[in-house]
């Protein structure tokens, strides 16, 4: 007996000893003094990292400048550490964004060659591009999209040389990609169920065997530039264009867009600038008395932090670039009773802050090496054309300031720890899938996720006993005693992920794992779940209903929502039982409504409205509800009545029963061809943008949709036709005032 108690304590020391700790200072510099009224003028790296603001400890090293990189906007690496550096070279050369739309932007192949941080060799792996946008490092292969195109194209370098020589389409949708150029998706992120997402589009793919499969979601978040996802493949959207930084994480996007008031804490809009914001595009209403930007607005390219070379306190910890504020928000996301509420981890201060005017972070990410990457478009105009027109609040202010001036730079840098030491470059491509396995339980969620994708792509059946055997030990707690860097519930999680995109959903397993000691992977078998669920298998349900009884909440959010894939009355019966002892749990009974709806959705509903309408009439209606959901809802919200702001108000006003709407339809073909500013019934929004870019379709489209959820006629385009040639001289917006004369 003796010796058994000895064993346990000694247990419980190791465990304690482990699990605790270091204790990282994580105290603000002293209070910096604001600087209202900043110059403009260039800045070398060394000089523009001077002007940084971190927690104390927490330090920035450059990894690329100009002339290696010129106006980056987001970076990727593959399974070898090499990044990829995709570059806007067109983008904003001049304050009314002249030759913005010529095909000479790049993507480069940047890579450190001597294992210090730093990159010292520079390819352009692929020229001749329109604004690319978004990347995916496949094994061998990236995959890219260019702005105003829905199009995914394949690029590989076959000799070596670090210049892509080989390029194939391997999506087409034969469209052109509506909205102006910060009104298009990006994303491209290879999520933990296998499935790739982007952003705006109600679509996501899978590669799979050389092939890419696509796949319908009409019911997804939207948002904008910048998707990024947390260990459990829930993402996280921003939206500049509402001024939202966080959005659409409640949940797996496949479940559909909820976003619960109290999400962002009390006061959590507002940020805490070191450098005064003349070029905000809301004017002086969004600054306080000494200049610096009062709430969010050009939120953008935001990560979950998934590295192990930094404090453990920053893990899973959501950063937040605010480009306009020259700023990196970090946000801990904390779970109240099953609701994901975002708190700035600082008081009246943000992680990382510039005095810099030309610091524009466009994008964070966790890097292979462990540290918080940071792409600095390093630029003065960090707004689009559409905001800069003559008669704009912006355009006199970036010609006072010289704004317009400050072109062809571009910063990566790296975010360590001084008391922590980086992982050198990863070695993954080449490995057989035997031998990523390993990887899967890895602290770095880059080298998780990268081992799960590559594994899939090798298609090797021979590691599947491997996989089941990984998903099976439920030894997580003693390994933990002596392993504090391994977290084997989240390697079992993504052994059964892989196991899945190798297309093994076992049952058996499948109900093993409702028993998993650890919730995250009886969240996951839930969701595996729905594989028997969709097919009318009702073998699971006994297994299913004790889970209503889970002592972890997120564990009955997850059956909640996978009960809904299937029209078995059982399903219905088990979600009335979780109603009942749920009814006090918002996101819980969300999750049971939604369900209860089965296949009463949106488009569903929409469809039964326009039934009795002739053939083309309703094609124009479905495409203008694809169009509407992929940019209007952004700002006027997925129900048409206006996105709702964390103070009550609007983004912009409701469409539904609006007298724009319902009434002269060549008026209303002019708001969308031109723009809107000003106020509307006495409240005052955001500026309504030209949509004058897209085709006379695209746009009777859009406006047949919206009249339709009026119970409206259909517009023509014919009446866009001659709304475009009345307006044909008119470059600015239009007002309200003007339009009813």
């Amino acid at each position: 007996m003796r010796l058994k108690k000895f064993y346990y304590l000694l247990f419980v020391f190791i465990a304690f000893y482990n699990c605790k700790e270091k204790e990282y200072s994580e105290e603000i510099y002293e209070k910096p003094v604001i600087i209202k009224e900043a110059p403009s003028n260039f800045l070398s790296p060394e000089e523009s990292m001077k002007t940084f603001y971190l927690p104390k400890g927490y330090k920035v090293e450059l990894v690329a400048s100009e002339p290696m990189i010129d106006e980056p906007v987001t970076i990727a690496w593959d399974g070898n550490g090499r990044m990829y550096v995709a570059e806007m070279n067109t983008y904003m050369q001049d304050v009314d964004g002249t030759g913005t739309n010529r095909s000479i932007s790049k993507i480069k192949l940047l890579e450190d060659t001597d294992g210090d941080g730093k990159m010292d060799k520079s390819t352009v792996f692929i020229d001749s591009l329109l604004l690319p946008r978004m990347m995916l490092p496949l094994e061998n292969e990236l995959i890219v999209n260019e702005t105003f195109s829905y199009d995914l194209w394949s690029y590989k370098d076959t000799d070596g040389d670090g210049v892509a020589d080989k390029k194939e389409r391997v999506y087409y949708n034969p469209n052109r990609r509506g909205g102006n150029l910060e009104h298009q998706q990006s994303g491209l992120i290879w999520n933990l169920d296998n499935w790739v997402y982007t952003t705006y589009n109600p679509i996501r793919f899978k590669f799979k065997e050389g092939e890419v499969q696509v796949d319908s979601l009409d019911i997804m978040p939207r948002g904008q530039w910048g998707l990024t996802q947390d260990d459990m493949g829930i993402m996280y959207y921003s939206s500049a264009g509402s001024e939202n930084p966080a959005y659409g994480f409640q949940q797996p996007a496949v479940y559909g867009d909820y976003n619960p008031p109290g999400r962002l804490s009390k006061g959590f809009m507002e940020p805490w600038p070191v450098v005064g914001t003349p070029d905000v595009q809301g004017g002086p209403k969004k600054l306080r008395e000494d200049n610096t930007l009062n709430h969010f607005t050009g939120v953008a390219g935001q990560e979950i932090f998934r590295g192990h070379r930094l404090p453990p306190s920053t893990y899973g910890d959501l950063f937040i670039p605010e480009p306009v504020g020259r700023l990196i928000r970090r946000a801990k996301v904390k779970v109240e009773d099953g609701k994901k509420v975002l708190y700035n981890a600082y008081d009246k201060a943000e992680f990382m802050a510039s005095t810099d005017l030309n610091f524009r972070p466009t994008q964070v990410k966790t890097g292979p090496d462990g540290a918080l990457y940071i792409v600095d478009m390093y630029r003065g105009i960090i707004q689009e054309s559409n905001w800069t027109k003559k008669g704009s609040f912006l355009r006199p202010v970036i010609i006072r300031k010289e704004l317009d001036k400050n072109i062809g730079k571009g910063r990566i840098y790296r975010i360590v720890h001084e008391d922590i030491t980086p992982d050198k470059r990863p070695n993954l491509l080449g490995k057989k899938a035997s031998e990523l396995i390993t990887y899967l339980g890895h602290p770095n969620g880059w080298y998780r996720n990268t081992a799960q994708k590559l594994i899939i792509l090798k298609n090797d059946a021979s590691v599947v006993d491997e996989l089941k055997a990984i998903a099976m030990d439920n030894t997580s707690f003693l390994y933990g005693l002596f392993n504090s860097d391994r977290d084997l519930g989240i390697e079992r999680v993504h052994a059964l992920w892989t196991l899945e995109g190798l297309g093994i959903i076992d049952k058996e397993l499948i109900t093993a794992k409702f028993k998993d000691e650890d919730p995250r992977v009886r969240i996951t078998a839930l969701r595996l779940s729905e594989h028997f669920l969709k097919s009318d298998d009702t073998s699971l349900f006994s297994d299913l209903e004790k889970l209503i009884n889970d002592t972890d909440t997120e564990v009955v959010n997850q059956l909640a929502l996978s009960l809904r894939y299937s029209k078995d009355k059982q399903a219905t019966a088990l979600l009335n039982t979780i109603a009942e002892q749920y009814s006090q749990n918002e996101i819980v009974a969300h999750a049971v409504k939604e369900s209860l709806k089965k296949d009463d959705t949106k488009l569903a509903q929409l469809k039964k409205r326009i039934a009795n309408r002739g053939l083309n009439d309703k094609k124009s209606v479905l495409n203008g509800y694809e169009s509407y959901n992929q940019l209007c809802a952004t700002c006027h919200g997925p129900d048409l009545k206006g996105l709702p702001t964390e103070d009550g108000g609007l983004i912009a006003p409701s469409l539904i029963g609006s007298p724009r709407v319902i009434g002269d339809k060549k008026v209303l073909s002019k708001i969308l061809l031109n723009g809107l500013i000003g106020p509307i019934e006495g409240k005052e929004y955001g500026i309504m943008v030209p949509l004058k870019n897209n085709s006379n379709d695209y746009i009777a489209d859009v406006l047949s949709y919206v009249r339709a959820m009026n119970n409206e006629g259909g517009v023509h385009k014919n009446v866009v036709r001659d709304a475009r040639e009345e307006s044909k001289e008119r470059e600015d917006y239009w007002t309200l005032e003007e339009l009813l004369k």
